[in-house]
């Protein structure tokens, strides 16, 4: 699992049901949802 900052809870939280998505520019990222209150969570990572 991917950890990410919820802005909503603003708390680093582990992502639930993470996905991991390429970006149009070609990075990775982790799209996901906080576990406290549902909203939506995303990181960028590094390049592929």
């Amino acid at each position: 699992m991917s950890e990410a900052y919820c802005v909503k809870c603003k708390a680093k939280r582990e992502m639930k049901d993470a996905q991991e998505v390429t970006l149009k520019n070609g990075r990775l990222a982790d799209k996901g949802v906080c576990p406290e209150c549902g909203t939506g969570m995303f990181k960028i990572k590094g390049k592929a």
